[in-house]
């Protein structure tokens, strides 16, 4: 069972305690998606299951990192300023530039490093140990895999580390995983509450 990574700055907003249950709410603030769809279902989720779940918000960056940050996150947070193509989103459909809707969750910032200092960490481990059956690989093997790794990775000036180490796809994504850190549900863009809502009470039952 793959383990959910968790590297975040403190929390910008709110208190996250660790449950049986959890979801963690990955999103960028520059991602219209995660505005139309992500943060009203997470709201919903969180109003539905918070006495029972652990819930995190996650605003992270792996592309406009001039409107991936900290900064706007905090933004938003406090008046609902909006960003770049969210704030254009909005602007051209609605006529408006600030978000309508708090995020009623816990919410932080991911963990922002750069290529050098992830590739000369056990990072490139993490992830490497999540492959199937890498454990299994021969060791010359294992050493290429892990010498490729650090090629892609090296390209990149800076990575997020949440997002990076889970390998997720892209935003919104929700985690749900269990006080051990197990994943216990990855879903990635535009999710049907409904689907999200059964996953949590089943496991909760």
């Amino acid at each position: 069972m793959s383990k959910f990574h968790l590297n975040i700055k403190e929390l910008v907003q709110g208190e996250f305690k660790i449950n049986k249950v959890n979801i963690a709410f990955v999103f960028q603030v520059n991602c219209p998606g995660c505005f139309i769809y992500g943060i009203p279902i997470t709201n919903e989720l969180y109003r539905l299951f918070s006495d029972k779940v652990g819930f995190i918000g996650i605003a992270t960056a792996f592309e406009d990192f001039e409107y991936n940050n900290e900064e706007s996150l905090k933004l938003l947070l406090e008046n609902g300023t909006l960003v770049g193509e969210t704030k254009k989103y909005y602007t051209t459909n609605y006529g408006i530039s600030n978000y309508g809707e708090t995020l009623n969750f816990p919410v932080a910032f991911d963990s922002i490093i750069s290529s050098e200092e992830f590739i000369n960490s056990n990072k490139v481990e993490l992830i490497c140990n999540a492959i199937p059956n890498f454990e299994n690989f021969p060791e010359k093997e294992k050493e290429i895999v892990v010498q490729k790794v650090k090629e892609f990775y090296s390209e990149i000036a800076l990575l997020a580390e949440t997002f990076t180490l889970n390998q997720l796809k892209g935003t919104p994504s929700f985690v749900i995983f269990d006080d051990n850190y197990n994943v216990l549900g990855n879903y990635f863009g535009h999710q049907n509450l409904e689907i999200l809502k059964t996953k949590i009470e089943d496991l909760l039952s």
